[in-house]
């Protein structure tokens, strides 16, 4: 089965590999369960396409992917997102989602002149002034 529209958002000033991005992204999407076993990812010269990056940066994150048993390519029937995985390897992916966001943040936060002390206060304020379902606390 086809899956949903995948609108990965790369950051070619982040420092961080266009491949990791990819892998990041669409780790965080099967944890999240926007990505569902049996969903199909678009081909590689496809998502490479979308994307305006080189074939072989996708076709990298793919394999990191594959490797890491969240993925797998059948020659002549596509690529597709495999059973959902344990709950260790899930929290996993959550975490390095996490990391990812976080990295992101203080990159871009940087890039904008504030300063690690800045950037903490005004986490620890943001912290205090947000309400969040008990569930996710």
């Amino acid at each position: 089965m086809p899956s949903p529209k995948l609108s990965l958002q790369l950051d070619f000033r982040s420092g961080l590999p266009i491949y990791t991005q990819i892998v990041n992204q669409i780790s965080s999407l099967v944890a999240n369960g926007v990505l569902k076993p049996d969903d199909q990812l678009p081909t590689v010269r496809a998502m490479a396409q979308e994307l305006r990056i080189n074939f072989n940066t996708v076709a990298r994150a793919y394999r990191l992917l594959s490797e890491s048993g969240i993925i797998s390519t059948q020659q002549g029937r596509g690529t597709y997102i495999l059973e959902i995985p344990p709950p260790e390897v899930s929290a996993s992916l959550k975490t390095r989602a996490l990391e990812t966001l976080t990295d992101r943040y203080l990159t871009d936060a940087t890039r904008l002149g504030f300063s690690l002390d800045e950037i903490r206060l005004f986490l620890e304020k943001r912290f205090s002034q947000t309400k969040l379902p008990e569930e996710n606390l």
